[in-house]
Formats: C-alpha cells, structure tokens, sequence
C-alpha cells in the first residue's frame, strides 16, 4: 500500500471515530461536607441583635464551622454563620465566647492539637474582622480528644474537623 492510500485511510478512520463519539456519564462527587451543615441567612443589617437573639436567631443558633482535611481555611459556607456571629460580638459588646478547635483522629496528637488551635485562631481572625475584638474571644484546642462521631469514614471525620463556637458570657 502506498503513502497517499495510508493518509487517506488514516483520515478516513479518525473521522469515522470522531463521528461515533459516545458520552460517558460520571458518576457524580461526593458531597463530603457533614449532613448538618444547612443554609445559613444573613442577619438583618438594620437591626442590632440583643442577648435574646443568641438562643433564638437561626443564624446565630448555627454554631459549628467544618473544615476540609488538614486545613484550617475558612470555607465559603461558614462565611454567613460568622458574619452573623461577628455582628453579635460587635451589637453586644459584654459578650464572649470560646472557640473550640477539634481534628479528627489521623495524625499525631500533638500535630492535631496544633491544626486544632490553627483553626480556631482562623475563625478567631474572622469573627474580629467582621466585628468582634479579640478581648471577647478565646481559643482553646482539644485536637482528635472530643470526637463527635467514631467511625473510621470521611463522613464521620468530616463531622469532626470542626471549630465549635460557645457563648460564656
């Protein structure tokens, strides 16, 4: 067989392979982010949130932060419940609270102690940029010590890199 029937015929096959070109579905990803995790609303910018609010403002009852595997960055997600927990800080000034670092069980203890404590300083960070001061927040990590789920699976370790928000005052 010659060079220009070898072109034509190599042409010829990639044009008919182009033209049967069959769509693979993918199976679709994962969500890994924990199930209570729910859609937070902005809270009200005309108004001042009083003590009351604390226990009975849905945004403000929201009062847990997730984050990915060994990281310590804020996800877009938590960006409404701490603008709504900053707003807090600043409306009522005699309040505080403290920031509760938690890791899940991979890695040593005193690495997760420390990603404990990074996460909190980053919500820290957060919540006094939107409006707190740093005088109404404490950080404290627990690393992998206080799980809320046991189970070795990505679900359950996702419920456990957290950063919980408690009011002490």
């Amino acid at each position: 067989m010659n060079n220009p029937t070898r072109i034509l015929l190599a042409v010829a096959l990639a044009a008919s392979l182009a033209a049967c070109k069959k769509e693979v579905k993918q199976d679709p990803i994962e969500d890994t982010k924990p199930a209570e995790t729910a859609p937070v609303t902005q809270p009200v910018d005309d108004g001042k949130y009083s003590r009351e609010d604390l226990n009975s403002d849905p945004c403000l009852r929201q009062r847990v932060v997730y984050f990915d595997f060994d990281r310590a960055e804020i996800k877009a997600e938590a960006e409404a419940i701490l603008t709504c927990h900053g707003k807090y800080l600043s409306d009522v000034s005699d309040s505080a609270m403290t920031l509760e670092g938690h890791a899940d069980e991979r890695g040593t203890q005193e690495y997760n102690l420390g990603l404990g404590e990074r996460r909190g300083n980053a919500v820290s960070q957060a919540l006094q940029a939107k409006g707190g001061s740093a005088a109404q927040i404490t950080v404290v990590s627990f690393g992998e010590e206080r799980p809320t789920c046991n189970d070795s699976s990505e679900d359950c370790w996702g419920k456990n890199r957290r950063v919980e928000i408690v009011y002490t005052k």
